[in-house]
C-alpha cells in the first residue's frame, strides 16, 4: 500500500459532517453513565476514612471506569464512520484492480482488540462483482481504520513492540496484552500480527536508521574535543536454537557506532539476521545503511567525513566483509578514490591468545604465566607493540620450550598475532581515539539474540526468528516511533475508491 486516495473517505465524512450535533448528544447519552459513575468514586472516596487502602480502591476503580469509558467512546465513533442508509454508501467500489458491489445490511465484527478493550465494529460489506469468481468480501471500513489481524492501529504497534522487547515470549506478550489491555488472542494470531508488522517496518528500517546516524554525526561534530569524530562500524555471528533438529546455526549482528571529539560513543544503529551461508543478506543490510548514510551526510549536506574504523574479531565473515566490501567502498566525495578504513582486530581477542601462549610456555595456572601475560597486554598498547610481545614469547619458547600438548595450540595463536599485525597498532589507534574493541558488537550479540532468542527451551523457525529480529533492531535502534509512524501512514488503501459510471460520486465530493 501507498500514500492514502481520500476519495472514499471524503465521501463518508460529506455524508456525517452534516450531522454533528446529533452524534454529540448522543455520545454523551452513551457515556452518561460511566461519567456518573467517576463522580460516585470520588466522592464515596471523600466521605470516608482516607487511607492508602481507599486510596488503591479509588486508583484501581477509576482505572477500569476510564478504561470503559474509553472503550465505548471509540466504539462509538468507529461505528459512526459509515452512514446507516445504504443509499447513501457507494454502490460500487474497485480495490486492487477488482469490483465490488455493496451490500444492504451491515455485518458486526466482534472481535476488534484495541488498548482499551474489545469492540464490536458495525461494517458494510462489498462482494465480488462476478459470483462465480471465489473472492472474499472486502470491507472498506476496515481497511481505512488500519485494522490488521483484528487490532487497531494503537494496540498493533503495542503488541509488536512487545514481541521486539527483551525477555519477551509468546506467553509472557499474550499475558501482558490480557493484564494491560483486557484483550486475548491466540498464539497463531500473535505469530501473524508480529510477522505482518515486522514486514511493514523492515521497508522503512533503513530510511530511519541512516536519519538517526546523521542526527548523531551532527551531534558529534557539534561536540567539544580535540579528536576527528569516528564512525565504527563491527559485525559478529552468534549460534542460535533453530527447532526439528536444526540444532545451533550461527546468526550474525552488524553495528555502525558514533563517537565524538571525546571518543565517547554517542549511540549505536544495529542491524541483525539469522543463520545464513557467508551472511549476504547482512552484508546488503550493513553497507545499505553505511553508504547511505556517508552518501547524505557528504554531498547532500556537504560536511566532512568522519574518521572511519572497522574494529572485529579474525573470523572468516568479519574478515571476507573488510577485505571484499569496506575496502572496495567509494569516497562520495570522490568515486575515483576509496574509502580509507582503520581496520582494528579486537584487543581482548588478541588478549585470548596471549593468555594461550602464556599456559603453553609456563603451563596453565601458572603464576609466572599471569605474570607475563598482564606485561605482554600491557606492552601490546605501547609502539610497535606486537613486535615486543613476539620477541619476548621467542626468548621465552627458547628457555622454557613448549608443553608438548599445548604446542599447536602456541603456534595458532603465534600465528594469530604474527599474521594481523598490521591491524594492531593499538597505540596508534588509542592517540586517535579509535575503539580497540569490539565491545559494542558483542554487546549487540547479547542485546539482539540472546535476550530475545537464547531465553530456556526457546527454539525457532528462520522466518519467525526474523521477524522477530527486525522488530528488536528497529527498537534498539532509537527509532521505533518514527517508523511505525511511517507504516500507519502508509497504510491507506490506495486502491479502494468508489466506481460509478456517472458524474454524481464527483459531484457529491466537490460539494
Amino acid at each position: 500500500m501507498s500514500a492514502p486516495n481520500s476519495a472514499y473517505s471524503i465521501l463518508l465524512l460529506s455524508i456525517l459532517a452534516s450531522d454533528l450535533q446529533a452524534v454529540q448528544e448522543e455520545l454523551a447519552q452513551v457515556l452518561a453513565e460511566d461519567i456518573s459513575k467517576i463522580d460516585e468514586l470520588v466522592c464515596t472516596f471523600l466521605v470516608q476514612p482516607i487511607s492508602p487502602e481507599t486510596l488503591l480502591q479509588l486508583e484501581t476503580q477509576l482505572g477500569e471506569t476510564v478504561r470503559e469509558l474509553a472503550r465505548k467512546a471509540l466504539e462509538f465513533a468507529c461505528n459512526r464512520c459509515e452512514p446507516e442508509d445504504p443509499e447513501d454508501a457507494p454502490h460500487d467500489v474497485s480495490y486492487q484492480g477488482a469490483g465490488y458491489r455493496r451490500m444492504n445490511h451491515k455485518t458486526p465484527n466482534r472481535c476488534i482488540d484495541t488498548t482499551f478493550g474489545r469492540i464490536t465494529l458495525w461494517r458494510r460489506g462489498y462482494r465480488y462483482w462476478h459470483r462465480g469468481v471465489s473472492e472474499p468480501t472486502i470491507f472498506p471500513l476496515e481497511l481505512i481504520l488500519g485494522i490488521v489481524e483484528g487490532t487497531t492501529p494503537a494496540l498493533a504497534g503495542e503488541i509488536s513492540r512487545m514481541m521486539g522487547e527483551g525477555g519477551a515470549t509468546q506467553r509472557r506478550v499474550l499475558e501482558q496484552a490480557k493484564r494491560q489491555f483486557g484483550v486475548s488472542m491466540s498464539v497463531e494470531r500473535l505469530r501473524s500480527l508480529a510477522k505482518g508488522m515486522s514486514e511493514a517496518m523492515e521497508r522503512f528500517r533503513q530510511q530511519y536508521q541512516v536519519r538517526k546516524l546523521l542526527d548523531l554525526l551532527a551531534q558529534t561534530y557539534r561536540s567539544r574535543g580535540r579528536y576527528k569524530p569516528v564512525l565504527s562500524v563491527g559485525r559478529d555471528g552468534i549460534s542460535m536454537p533453530l527447532h526439528h533438529g536444526g540444532g545451533f546455526q550461527q546468526g550474525a549482528v552488524g553495528t555502525v557506532a558514533v563517537y565524538d571529539r571525546r571518543g565517547n560513543r554517542l549511540g549505536t544503529i544495529y542491524v541483525a539476521f539469522t543463520p545464513e551461508s557467508e551472511q549476504p543478506t547482512l552484508t546488503e543490510r550493513l553497507t545499505g545503511l553505511i553508504t547511505e548514510c556517508l552518501d547524505k551526510w557528504c554531498n547532500e549536506q556537504g560536511n566532512p567525513l568522519p574518521r572511519l574504523c572497522y574494529v572485529t574479531d579474525a573470523g572468516d565473515n568479519e574478515c571476507r566483509y573488510y577485505r571484499k566490501v569496506l575496502c572496495r567502498l567509494r569516497d562520495p566525495r570522490d568515486r575515483r578514490k576509496y574509502l580509507r578504513w582503520h581496520r582494528i582486530i579486537d584487543y581482548y581477542h588478541v588478549s585470548e591468545r596471549i593468555t594461550t601462549i602464556a599456559e603453553a610456555i609456563f603451563g596453565p595456572d601458572s603464576r609466572e604465566g599471569h605474570a607475563w601475560a598482564r606485561k605482554a597486554r600491557k606492552m601490546l598498547l605501547k609502539p610497535s607493540g606486537v613486535s615486543r610481545v613476539l620477541h619476548s614469547v621467542g626468548a621465552l619458547a627458547a628457555i622454557h620450550g613448549i608443553k608438548r600438548d599445548r604446542k599447536k595450540a602456541f603456534q595458532l595463536a603465534c600465528h594469530y598475532i604474527r599474521s594481523r599485525s598490521r591491524h594492531m597498532r593499538y597505540a596508534e589507534f588509542k592517540r586517535l581515539r579509535l575503539p580497540i574493541g569490539s565491545g559494542v558488537t558483542e554487546a549487540a550479540c547479547k542485546t539482539v539474540f540472546t535476550q530475545r532468542l537464547k531465553l530456556s527451551g526457546m527454539g525457532w523457525e528462520l522466518e519467525g526468528a526474523q521477524a522477530v529480529l527486525d522488530l528488536r533492531v528497529i527498537l534498539l535502534s532509537g527509532v521505533w516511533n518514527e517508523v511505525y509512524a511511517e507504516v500507519v501512514k502508509s497504510n491507506n488503501p490506495i486502491e479502494l475508491r468508489p466506481y460509478q459510471k456517472d458524474n454524481a460520486l464527483a459531484e457529491t465530493i466537490a460539494a
